[in-house]
């Protein structure tokens, strides 16, 4: 769907090879749901492994993909148009010309995810908000992806400072996913962290911007809607499924996050 200059879709593809032909444009690809093994080959580069709720890949323009999935995958496709980058870069002081976006595997970036998160949900909404909104999200994205997805970005690919390193932040991310139905405790994710419990929580807050019991319950809720679009569980059976102590406790943290009931979205679906 085109929102704004935008074009945004929710991809759902099978296990297999996936051929993907190169864009004039440059591509967000953001994962959604439970971890799938992915291998990636594109621009000259492979990369292999599991892609988490959150992880994204920067797509340059004109780069071919070829996805190998292991199981089903569910991704946000949000395709950007290069005028953006090109204004946005002009804004910033750089030059259109030099200023390339590099290609990215599987990288961390709250902002980004934050605002594909609100892209998706527009999409949900069918587009509701209209073209301004949109198009503030698109520029807000090729802002962000010129400071820290470009070539001309300043300390590229280094750790925020105070963030959680990225191969702890993805088995802590990891833990989380495999165990939502568990009752998850800070002590065992710090201890998964290698970490203290309070610097566990400071550094995971400095990298996903959430701190670590907003972040379980948003995944529960995200994977309670899920099961409900895709499942014939009753309400109060995917609330266990998902770590909720009861259908009441799931129904609250759904109209908090999500401003509507598991019934409704069960009927709507």
């Amino acid at each position: 769907m085109n929102l704004g200059n935008l074009i945004v879709r929710v991809a759902v593809d099978p296990a297999g090879v996936i051929e993907s032909t190169a864009r004039p444009d440059p591509v967000l690809l953001v994962h959604v749901g439970p971890p799938v093994e992915i291998g990636c080959e594109r621009g000259g580069q492979m990369h292999c492994g599991l892609s988490l709720h959150g992880d994204i890949d920067v797509i340059p323009p004109g780069t071919d993909s070829r996805w190998i999935l292991k199981k089903e995958d569910c991704g946000l496709v949000v395709r950007i148009p290069q005028n953006f980058l090109v204004e946005a870069a002009r804004g910033m002081g750089l030059d259109p010309e030099e200023a390339l976006l590099v290609n990215r595997f599987q990288v961390r970036d709250p902002e980004i995810e934050h605002l594909g998160w609100a892209l998706k949900a527009e999409l949900e909404r069918e587009h509701k908000s209209g073209q301004l909104f949109a198009d503030s999200i698109g520029m807000a994205l090729a802002c962000r992806l010129l400071r820290a997805h470009s070539v001309v970005a300043p300390q590229n690919g280094k750790t925020q400072a105070g963030a959680m390193a990225p191969f702890k932040l993805r088995r802590v991310l990891g833990y989380i996913e495999d165990n939502l139905s568990n009752n998850l405790s800070l002590e065992a994710i710090a201890a998964v962290s290698g970490l203290s419990i309070s610097h566990c929580q400071r550094a995971f807050r400095n990298a996903v911007g959430l701190s670590v019991h907003q972040y379980v319950i948003q995944r529960r809720v995200e994977r309670a809607k899920s099961l409900l679009l895709n499942e014939k569980l009753t309400v109060g059976e995917i609330a266990l499924a998902v770590g909720f102590s009861h259908q009441s406790h799931l129904a609250h943290h759904m109209r908090r996050l999500l401003g509507t009931s598991p019934m409704n979205i069960r009927s709507d679906s």
